[in-house]
């Protein structure tokens, strides 16, 4: 049975205006909002994940904000569930609900289901690891590049952890990770008769002027002061936390390994790289109606044309 409020989508890369985007338009239909940013669900990772002001917050209703400590692992999975719950409790108070977000790995779950994946295998990976140990990560990678071509393409030659995965399922099913995930990839698996998707694009000059712009604004906000004060906590951040752009910069500054201005131009250089495989990813969405922000557009004009697109509301 289809929901009589229909499920809306607002996806852009980092810092393309989404987000504000999201919150005038819940203000104008009187929805909530679920964030869909794998980063956002962590508590007191304010500043570098560029969370909504409490103000914000306090005007319209946000979702999967500050859900889990830092310490903790998150999942795809777990994201899964816990927006399907939100989605749910909204509808059923009804009120329309907006998602809003860039990380493409929910946007697949939320859109497709989840891909469970080949399982796991200790011994497997125990051997691979101590592969990893002896030959380099290097090696591990020109085998993968013989079995798995196209996962080998997409796996950088230092990722180890992603290298291992990819020849531990290729040792449990015979088969290439890709073939899992061109599965889960297929457009049949859901028709998204339920969604309205809206994708925000800007050409790749004011994407980066805006990107760098807010790292700029981030460390004059505090962000190297807020990573600080999570490395002081008793219980330490996940790896998952610690890899988020701007804190794995920030935490190698503040172990002296890099001066601050090489800090802030390296995760500019990161964030607008992450912002390159978000539009990679984005390509392979369909049925994204996309609105072609220009540099001085406001939010209400952007709103103006959005508004057409979702139609009227039950």
């Amino acid at each position: 049975m289809r929901d009589a409020y229909p499920r809306i989508l607002i996806l852009g890369v980092t810092a393309s205006g989404k987000a504000r985007l999201a919150h005038e338009l819940v203000k104008t239909i009187s929805g909530e909002i679920v964030s869909v940013d794998s980063m956002k669900v962590y508590r007191r990772m304010d500043i570098g994940t560029a969370k909504p002001s409490a103000a914000a917050r306090a005007e319209v209703p946000y979702h999967l904000i500050d859900v889990v400590e830092p310490s903790e692992p998150f999942s795809v999975g777990r994201y899964l569930k816990m927006a399907q719950a939100a989605a749910a409790d909204i509808h059923s108070r009804e009120k329309p609900v907006v998602f809003v977000g860039g990380t493409a790995m929910y946007i697949k779950a939320l859109l497709y289901g989840l891909f469970e994946g080949a399982g796991a295998d200790e011994s497997i990976r125990g051997a691979l690891k101590a592969r990893l140990a002896s030959e380099g990560s290097a090696a591990l990678h020109a085998e993968l590049s013989l079995k798995d071509p196209l996962a080998a393409e997409r796996i950088h030659l230092n990722d180890s952890k992603r290298i291992i995965r990819a020849l531990e399922v290729i040792e449990l099913t015979g088969r290439p990770i890709t073939s899992h995930q061109q599965q889960w990839e297929s457009p049949v698996l859901s028709p998204l008769d339920d969604w309205t998707i809206i994708g925000l694009r800007r050409d790749k000059a004011d994407a980066s002027h805006r990107i760098n712009a807010r790292v700029k604004r981030m460390f004059n906000e505090g962000l190297v002061d807020e990573v600080r004060s999570l490395l002081a906590e008793p219980i330490p951040l996940s790896q998952q936390a610690r890899r988020a752009i701007g804190y794995a910069e920030a935490i190698d500054h503040l172990a002296g390994r890099q001066t601050l201005e090489d800090t802030i131009e390296l995760v500019k250089k990161n964030t607008r790289k992450f912002a390159k495989a978000q539009r990679t990813w984005f390509k392979t969405f369909r049925h994204v109606q996309w609105l072609d922000a220009t540099p001085d557009e406001s939010v209400q004009s952007l709103l103006g044309r959005a508004l057409p697109l979702i139609g009227p509301q039950p």
